[in-house]
Parts: C-alpha cells; sequence; structure tokens
C-alpha cells in the first residue's frame, strides 16, 4: 500500500486534487489506517490514476472523467476520446482564425489602412424558389454545418438545384447579437417545389428593390472588412438606411475552390432610402 504523498510523486498527482478525486467519489483510498487516518492506495489504483492523468491532460473535465471511469468499457471510451478530439479539433479552427484577424490586423497597422475600401454597387433582387434550413447556432463559424446537412439533404432527396454559382445565400436573421447563439438561415436555388420536411423548407426568398452588394476576395475572415467598409459607406450616404436579412453568396468557396484565396464571397445588404 501506499501514502498520500507517495502516490503524489508517483503519478504527479498533488495531494489536494487526491483529496478533491475522494471527495467527489471518483477515486477513493483502498483503505484509511483507522490509527493516523493516513490514506492508503493500492497498487491498481496507481494504474487508475495514470487514466486520470491522461484524461485530465486530454482535457476532459473532472466530470467527464468521472463518468468515464464508472462506466469504462474501452467502446464507450473510444467514443469518449473521438468526441474530445472533434471538440479539440474546431477549437483548434476557431484559435486559427483568431490568428488570421491578428495577423490582419497587425498588417493593416502596418501598413497605416485604417479603412478598407469595397465597392459598393445597387441591385434589384428578384425572388427565388429555395429550399433552405434554418437554426440558431452557437456562433457563424458554425455555418458550414448548416450546409453539410443540407447538402446531405437535397442528395439524399436527389432534389434538383440550379447549377449556377450563385445559388446558395445566406440568411442571418438576428437584428443584433444577444449572446444566445446566431439565427441563420442557409438555401440553395431549386427548379420546384417539393414537400417540406423536418427543418428542411421549400420557400420563395423576397423581392429586394434595392440591394446594396459588395464582392469579397479570399478568405472568409476578409468578410467582417466588408462589413466594416459599408458602415462607412452608410455613414457618407444618410439617405439610405439598412432594411431587412442581410444575405450573402458563395460564388466560390468551400463547395467549389479549394484555395481559400480564391474565394469570391457577395455580400448583400438591402436598403431603403429615406
Amino acid at each position: 500500500m501506499f501514502k498520500i504523498g507517495e502516490v503524489s510523486k508517483l503519478t504527479q498527482i498533488s495531494i489536494r486534487m487526491l483529496r478533491y478525486y475522494d471527495e467527489l467519489g471518483i477515486l477513493k483510498p483502498a483503505e484509511i489506517d483507522k490509527y493516523t487516518g493516513y490514506r492508503l492506495y493500492s497498487v491498481e489504483q496507481i494504474s487508475t490514476l495514470q487514466k486520470i492523468v491522461l484524461l485530465r491532460d486530454s482535457k476532459f473535465s473532472v466530470a467527464e472523467i468521472s463518468n468515464i471511469l464508472h462506466n469504462w468499457d474501452d467502446e464507450f471510451v473510444i467514443q469518449e476520446l473521438n468526441r474530445k478530439k472533434n471538440e479539440i479539433q474546431k477549437e483548434i479552427q476557431q484559435e486559427k482564425q483568431r490568428i488570421n484577424k491578428i495577423d490582419k490586423f497587425i498588417e493593416a497597422l502596418k501598413c497605416d489602412k485604417d479603412e478598407i475600401h469595397h465597392n459598393v454597387v445597387f441591385k434589384k433582387i428578384p425572388s427565388y424558389k429555395i429550399i433552405s434550413l434554418r437554426e440558431i447556432i452557437p456562433d457563424y463559424f458554425y455555418e458550414g454545418i448548416l450546409w453539410k446537412k443540407l447538402s446531405d439533404f437535397i442528395n439524399e432527396e436527389h432534389i434538383e438545384v440550379s447549377r449556377q454559382s450563385n445559388n446558395n445565400i445566406a440568411f442571418y436573421h438576428d437584428e443584433e447579437l444577444t449572446g444566445n447563439g446566431v439565427d441563420v438561415e442557409v438555401g440553395m436555388v431549386v427548379k420546384k417545389f417539393g414537400k417540406n420536411k423536418s427543418k428542411f423548407t421549400y420557400r420563395e426568398t423576397e423581392e429586394v428593390d434595392i440591394m446594396a452588394c459588395t464582392m469579397v476576395y479570399g478568405p472568409y475572415e476578409n468578410i467582417a472588412g466588408a462589413y466594416e467598409s459599408f458602415c462607412y459607406w452608410l455613414d457618407k450616404n444618410s439617405d439610405y438606411k439598412m432594411s431587412g436579412v442581410n444575405r450573402q453568396l458563395g460564388h466560390k468557396g468551400e463547395h467549389n475552390e479549394s484555395n481559400p484565396e480564391n474565394y469570391l464571397t457577395e455580400v448583400q445588404i438591402p436598403l431603403i432610402k429615406v
């Protein structure tokens, strides 16, 4: 048997954490000396503590570790490890996007560019027949998941969609950000309507008389600069104001272009004249 201090040295787990695991029922000592009150651990428990260390270092929370240990089964553990791996991969992608934003900010400061200009043109946008999926998602980074769901549904149902490059439209329905997720709808232009199924809905988009449009070249991170530029445009053209739901069309993107530097996104903002 090993005293708690010895176990701490052998497993690189602090005495405080070993006591914490005891209190939570994650790993109780094999015995408690009735004369000294020392917590004593068996050699078999060292193996369990090594598992705890591996899970802890893999970013599992204490609650997750407890659940895994109390339901230990190789298939279940593999499932949990894959789930955590997917979570970490999403976090890495988000951190990469943050790094790209920081790099662009640094570049702008070095070049003394405090305003990125995008040409704004007006278009009259007709109504389109679309099949769409609308959900509340955690943030805009998750929009790709909606496109994946919609694409899978279109393939499963053998829906005939338009083959034009601007056949995909994303709608951003939030009037303001609330911190409870974002309301995003993704849609593909179709030849004809079919039957609605689950969250997948056929509908006609709204016709817009005055749509301010600007093209964004390169990675999706560049889109923020287009919205910033549009703020300056609105400030200089105060006889217009926004009215309705913003849209984005992906002429070139993940669906048809492998190099993000060649992406081409059209930002559309409905306006009215005041």
